[in-house]
């Protein structure tokens, strides 16, 4: 094993643990405040912990390209809304016990990104990869049918989004940060009238009496931002394939979290459907592993 796989099983493996479990256990500690205005910081912080890397790593000129590209600006505008309704979805279910079905979402956000895949670029299905989306569909199916409270539509909205986000970047292909950087600027402008309502109406938990409070929150910028550099490093050592399995350390955290330690409620016919998207991970995983 090369130094340069190494390097890159570990900062990918680093990237997926810290959403798995440093995030999640981050994000429920401070839910406290209310999922609204947790989810403002995010964007807030994001975007100044964001500023400072694009100038720490001398990419404006990069930042420059894109911005004066009108075809990249309307696809990083419409990736940088689904990017916003992700951090938004996964935030509510980490405030409101709902770890486990975000879980869900991104243990089939892959299988998702396949077909999608093959939908937008005809990018070639064998028989493994069209049996997981049969078995993903066959889990929801499964879930409307037989309990449709049971539902994890919150999972769904997370998988969808990210899918959808992540086909969009695709499109475009631009640098990982600095396109996250303007997507995160065209939220700004609304998170900052968000807060500044919240402020105005004494609901903000972030004020100048409490340092302590205050300065922990701005750490949501980090937390967003670290695990991506860690985790697109990662790719580009080591490529899609084996990031793409280690990428499942993610989801199997956050279920492990969510059951054993924050006990959600989890109903039999629940458990029946993830077993069923079990399936279809471990056949994915297998074709990824195959073809890697």
């Amino acid at each position: 094993m090369n130094k340069d796989f190494s390097k890159g099983l570990l900062l990918t493996s680093l990237g997926s643990f810290w959403w798995g479990f440093i995030g999640v256990i981050y994000f429920e500690y401070v839910s406290f405040i209310g999922h609204v205005e947790l989810v403002v910081h995010r964007c807030l912080w994001t975007a100044v912990m964001l500023i400072i890397t694009t100038t720490f790593l001398s990419k404006w000129n990069i930042f420059l390209e894109i911005v004066f590209n009108l075809k990249k600006l309307i696809f990083l505008f419409i990736s940088g809304f689904l990017i916003f309704i992700n951090w938004a979805i996964w935030i509510y279910a980490v405030a409101t016990e709902r770890i486990i079905d975000a879980s869900f979402g991104y243990f089939i956000m892959p299988i998702i990104s396949v077909l999608l895949g093959n939908i937008f670029f005809k990018e070639r299905l064998n028989n493994k990869r069209i049996f997981s989306i049969i078995l993903v569909m066959i889990s929801i199916l499964f879930l409307i049918f037989f309990n449709l409270k049971s539902l994890p539509w919150v999972g769904l909205i997370v998988a969808l989004s990210w899918a959808f986000y992540n086909l969009f970047r695709k499109k475009i292909n631009v640098d990982t940060d600095v396109g996250l950087l303007i997507e995160s600027l065209f939220i700004f402008p609304f998170a900052l009238v968000v807060f500044y309502l919240i402020s105005k109406n004494g609901f903000n938990d972030f004020n100048f009496s409490n340092p302590g409070l205050s300065l922990f929150l701005i750490l949501a910028g980090p937390m967003t931002v670290i695990p991506l550099f860690l985790y697109v490093r990662g790719v580009e050592l080591i490529g899609l394939g084996p990031t793409g399995m280690i990428f499942y350390i993610t989801p199997t955290l956050q279920f492990i979290l969510g059951y054993f330690y924050y006990n959600e409620a989890f109903s039999l016919v629940k458990f029946l459907s993830f077993i069923i998207i079990w399936v279809a991970v471990i056949i994915y995983l297998k074709d990824l592993y195959e073809n890697s």
